[in-house]
C-alpha cells in the first residue's frame, strides 16, 4: 500500500501551508509516437529523483482534497501525482518507478478504452491490481468526450456509465473526477457536484490551495517538450496566486473575446511584476484598478476549442506565484 511520504533531503522540516502542487502525466516513454502527451522514461525518472532528494512531501490526491475541506495544514512543497487515461505505459513503466520510491498517485480512467481493449491501454485486471495496491482511481467519463461542448444529458450518461463500470470491475465508486482535456463549463461543474464527487480537476497550470474552487482544481501537465527537470522544479516549487472576484466565472466563452478580470491580495509584495500570457495570443496587457484589481482586454477573439491563461509573479525565496485558467470556445 502507498502512504504519504515526506522526503526532506537533509533540510529542516517543511513549514505548514494550505496549498499543494498537483502534477499530471498521460504516457511515459512513448514520446517518439506521442510527443504531445508523453514524457520520456528518463524525464520521469528525473522528476521522481527530484521529489525523493528534495524537501518535498508526496501525498495521495485524496488527502490533499481532505485537507482543503477540513482546514488541516499541509506541509510546504507538498506534491500529488496524477495520470489521465490509463495508458499501458503507466502500468508498465511509471508504476515500477513509483513503487520503488513508495510514492502514492492517482489514475483517472475513461472506461470505454478499457472495455474495448483498445491497443496501448491497460486492462481491467491491471487497473484492479493497481487499485488493490493503493492507487487512487478517479472517474474520467466513459468516452473522454468534450464535456463543455456536449449536452448535459450526454455528460450525465457518460459519468454514470463509467461509475457503473467501476462498481462492477473494482467494487468501488470514485469520488474524484477529472474533466477530459481539462474542459469545463459552469453547467458541467454543477453536474459533477450533483453526482456526488468531492473534487474535480482540470488541466490548467497553477497551485491548488484551500481557497480554490474544489471542482476546478489546477494541475501542471508535462510532456516531452515541457518535461525538463528545470520546468518540473519550477512547478513543484510554485506558490499559489489566490484570486477572487473572477469574471466571467464560466470557462465556456460566450462573448469572444471575454472581458476577463480578477482581484488579488493587495498585501502581496511585487504585484507590479505580475504578468499574464495567453496560449494563443502571447503576453497580454493588464489594467490595474487600484492595487488589487486586474483587468484583461484581449486584443482578438479566441480560436475555437481550448486555450489557457497563465499569470505569474515573483514570490519569496526565488519561488513563483502561479494562477492559471483554461477557456473553451464552442464551434459555431
Amino acid at each position: 500500500m502507498f502512504v504519504s511520504v515526506c522526503v526532506l533531503g537533509g533540510l529542516a522540516p517543511s513549514v505548514a501551508a494550505d496549498s499543494a502542487v498537483v502534477v499530471m502525466y498521460h504516457r511515459i516513454g512513448e514520446e517518439s509516437e506521442y510527443p504531445s502527451t508523453s514524457v520520456s522514461k528518463e524525464q520521469f525518472e528525473a522528476h521522481i529523483t527530484i521529489l525523493r532528494n528534495g524537501a518535498y512531501t508526496v501525498w495521495p490526491l485524496g488527502d490533499v482534497v481532505a485537507a482543503f475541506k477540513s482546514g488541516r495544514s499541509i506541509p510546504d512543497r507538498t506534491v500529488a501525482i496524477t495520470f489521465d487515461d490509463a495508458y499501458k505505459s503507466i502500468y508498465e513503466t511509471a508504476w515500477p518507478i513509483l513503487k520503488k520510491a513508495n510514492f502514492p498517485f492517482s489514475l483517472f480512467v475513461s472506461t470505454d478504452s478499457i472495455d474495448r481493449k483498445t491497443a496501448g491501454f491497460m486492462t481491467w485486471d491491471q487497473i484492479r491490481e493497481m487499485h488493490g495496491a493503493g492507487v487512487t482511481v478517479g472517474n474520467h467519463t466513459r468516452t473522454h468526450l468534450h464535456m463543455a461542448a456536449s449536452a448535459l444529458g450526454r455528460n450525465l450518461e457518460e459519468i454514470r456509465h463509467a461509475r457503473h463500470r467501476f462498481e462492477n470491475e473494482l467494487s468501488f465508486t470514485p469520488t474524484l473526477f477529472a474533466y477530459p482535456y481539462g474542459e469545463m463549463s459552469s453547467a458541467v461543474r454543477d453536474l459533477v457536484i450533483g453526482e456526488g464527487f468531492v473534487a474535480a480537476f482540470g488541466q490548467h497550470s497553477g497551485v491548488a490551495h484551500a481557497g480554490d474552487d474544489l471542482f476546478y482544481l489546477p494541475r501542471f501537465a508535462f510532456n516531452e517538450r515541457y518535461g525538463t527537470a528545470a520546468r518540473f522544479e519550477r512547478a513543484i516549487d510554485a506558490l499559489p496566486l489566490p484570486v477572487s472576484g473572477m469574471t466571467p466565472m464560466d470557462p465556456l466563452i460566450g462573448a469572444n473575446p471575454p472581458a476577463f478580470g480578477f482581484s488579488v491580495d493587495p498585501t502581496l509584495e511585487r504585484l507590479n511584476l505580475l504578468a499574464c500570457y495567453h496560449s494563443q495570443l502571447g503576453k497580454v496587457d493588464l489594467t490595474r484598478l487600484g492595487k488589487a484589481r486586474v483587468e484583461i482586454r484581449f486584443a482578438q477573439p479566441f480560436k475555437r476549442g481550448r486555450s489557457r491563461l497563465n499569470c505569474t509573479m515573483p514570490g519569496p525565496n526565488a519561488r513563483w506565484r502561479w494562477f492559471g485558467r483554461q477557456f473553451y470556445v464552442r464551434e459555431n
